[in-house]
Order: C-alpha cells, then sequence, then structure tokens
C-alpha cells in the first residue's frame, strides 16, 4: 500500500490492475477491484493499513473489464459493501449483459487477433447505487465528483476532486514505463469517443492523475496529459 496524498493510497502488487482506497469520509471506499486472483492481497493491505474489511462501505467501479471487477464478488462477500457504478455498466456487473466490446471488422491487425472471440459474462454482483455524470459524493474523500468518461466501456467513469486537483481516471489512458498510451483496441468499445473523453480529463486540468494501469502521475499532470491528447488528436485525424 503506497500514499498519493494524505487519506488517497493505491494498492501494491497486484497481478494486474490498479485498486485505490480513500479513508476520508464515511468508511472506507475502494476504486475498481482488480482480477478476481488480487482479492486476497486487498484485503491483507487493508489490514495493515489498520483497518477490517467491514470498514468498506463501498466499492466505485470505473468500468465493467475482468482486470477491473475481478475480485469484485470475492471482496463484497468479505466486506458487505455497496457497489456503485453508471447505469450503463450495471447489468455487465449484475452478469445480465456481456461485455461489451468493438466489432471485430473495426479492428486491424493485432488488435483483431486480441479481441475475445467469446462473450464474458461475470457472476452476478448487485449494484446498490447508479451513479450520474457531475453528481457529487459528499461520503467520499469530503467530495468526489462523478466524471462520465466513455469509450474504452459505454459507461466509463472517472472521478474527480475538485479541491485537491486529483482525478481517478480508470483505462482512458494508461501509464506504462514507456510513457502514455490509450487503452487497447481490442478492448476498447469506441476509441473515438474514448479520445473525446480524453480531452474532458484535459479541461479538468489534475495535478495528480491515477491511472488503471501504471504508477500516479504526479509532477507536470496537466501538461503532460495535455500534450498526449494533443498528439493522439492529431493522429486520429489524419
Amino acid at each position: 500500500m503506497r500514499r498519493i496524498v494524505p487519506g488517497l493510497y493505491t494498492f501494491t502488487g497486484l497481478p494486474v490492475g490498479r485498486v485505490y482506497l480513500i479513508s476520508e469520509g464515511d468508511g472506507l471506499t475502494l476504486i475498481d477491484a482488480s482480477v478476481s486472483i488480487a482479492a486476497g492481497s486487498i484485503l491483507r493491505q487493508i489490514h495493515k493499513l489498520g483497518f477490517a474489511p467491514g470498514d468498506v462501505r463501498r466499492i466505485l467501479i470505473t468500468h465493467a473489464h475482468p482486470d477491473h471487477v475481478g475480485a469484485l464478488s470475492a471482496l463484497v462477500e468479505a466486506t458487505g459493501a455497496e457497489v456503485w457504478s453508471s447505469r450503463l455498466e450495471r447489468p455487465v456487473i449484475e452478469g445480465t449483459i456481456p461485455v461489451p466490446l468493438p466489432p471485430a471488422d473495426s479492428l486491424r491487425g493485432l488488435a483483431r487477433l486480441m479481441r475475445p472471440g467469446a462473450a464474458t459474462f461475470f457472476p452476478h454482483v448487485a449494484v446498490a447505487r447508479e451513479l450520474r455524470d457531475g453528481e457529487m459524493l459528499p461520503e467520499v474523500f469530503g467530495g468526489l465528483q462523478v466524471i462520465a468518461t466513455p469509450g474504452h466501456a459505454p459507461g466509463h467513469l472517472a472521478f474527480w476532486h475538485p479541491e485537491r486537483r486529483v482525478v481517478m481516471m480508470g483505462d482512458v489512458v494508461m501509464n506504462f514505463p514507456t510513457g502514455m498510451r490509450l487503452p487497447f483496441a481490442a478492448f476498447t468499445y469506441d476509441m473515438a469517443e474514448n479520445i473525446r473523453s480524453l480531452g474532458r480529463v484535459v479541461r479538468l486540468a489534475p495535478l495528480i492523475a491515477c491511472f488503471g494501469h501504471g504508477k500516479p502521475m504526479m509532477v507536470g499532470t496537466t501538461e503532460r496529459i495535455g500534450a498526449f491528447a494533443q498528439k493522439v488528436g492529431a493522429k486520429r485525424r489524419h
């Protein structure tokens, strides 16, 4: 577990995908749930921070992909936490529709080969609350705002703290050691829409960006993400 700012932590050593913990507010809040085998590590790190599983009140979901909700069922069972997501991600989390994917004929080369051939359904986990674009969550972090960022998934959400200028942006962008990149096309429902959502994140002018994949960015964040958005936007136009 590593502290990003007071009240906000990221779990360490997970197999894939970032999970964040917010300790400020009405109980603990998790953001996303990594893959299924990560549940034990998440619970152990919560304990090491001095909390019990039952202290987790809610789990906010950026989007319903296997590396973000895989451990959700186990975490809900262990903590009794509520699950909050967007309306469009709810039926995926609850297992009534498969994970939406881009049409195969819209992909080329490696992306087309990487696209799963079979539909992915998750085991049912009830969503207790649907989150709306612009909604404020006063019980989380002293006031966390919901930002609709569709594209990688139809109901993808980011979470924004206006006072601290911290954004938790899911998979709108990935921050690998080699640099930022867009999410993989094979798993991105609508890449053009995702790039538009990236523009919305840039306009927030964040000081700190927390990614679904890769280390948080804490230096030159607005400028670096803005430059990346200009780069991918220019490539898209050509």
